[in-house]
């Protein structure tokens, strides 16, 4: 049985990123976990019709490793098919999105989104609304990078320092959120930066599915 971290994109560079991330939690899950790469996708989800295109090609990858799986996680930050995956599958369904909010509110009280692109801030803020916790968004602020600028290091490092230097002291959040799977790699470095709490939502998420897995062998 196995946690399977199901990136949307088809870019393998963000599936490496995400293995990555999640290394050092294996020898803390009781199952492996592996990062899958969903080749049917577009190289990066940055539009609501990106999300929705995806959809089906991912509930039917899932329901293809439905029978070797403890949980799924769905490792895009707009958690397209969260729903309809919880429908087909019997298994525990995490989408990045909702479950690094849901830690973010355990680290602050505010909690600030950095997004890749300025038109991804709308479908985070009606996703904020439909989870009820907008009250505790302080803002959500782009890099102006799509996925594959993310892959120069330096360029995407220095903007998100920028961007969460505003969303500390001028939007006043106490914890970030790093808004794309395709930034892993910067998690530490900006927080040793800004001295806040950052969450990365593909390590936050996969804990989750540790949890409720091993939660499941005490029943």
């Amino acid at each position: 049985m196995t946690i399977y971290v199901v990136n949307p994109n088809s870019s393998q560079h963000v599936t490496d990123g995400i293995t990555r991330a999640v290394a050092p939690m294996i020898s803390a899950s009781p199952v492996p976990i592996e990062a899958r790469t969903l080749i049917e996708g577009p190289p990066g989800i940055e539009t609501q019709a990106d999300v929705d295109g995806v959809v089906t090609p991912m509930l039917d990858h899932c329901a293809a490793l439905e029978k070797t799986a403890s949980a799924f996680v769905i490792a895009c930050y707009s958690d397209p098919g969260l729903a309809a995956l919880r429908e087909q599958s019997d298994k525990p369904v995490l989408g990045i999105a909702e479950s690094s909010i849901l830690t973010a509110m355990t680290l602050g009280q505010r909690f600030g989104i950095i997004s890749i692109l300025s038109t991804s801030i709308p479908r985070h803020m009606r996703y904020v609304g439909a989870m009820g916790v907008a009250d505790r968004l302080a803002g959500d602020q782009p890099l102006e990078l799509g996925v594959q600028d993310l892959t120069d290091k330096t360029r995407t490092f220095e903007r998100l320092k920028t961007v969460g230097i505003n969303l500390r002291d001028t939007a006043f959040a106490d914890v970030l959120i790093l808004g794309c799977a395709g930034m892993t790699a910067f998690r530490s470095d900006l927080e040793m930066s800004l001295g806040v709490p950052v969450v990365e939502p593909c390590q936050a998420t996969t804990a989750m599915a540790i949890g409720r897995v091993a939660l499941q062998a005490t029943q």
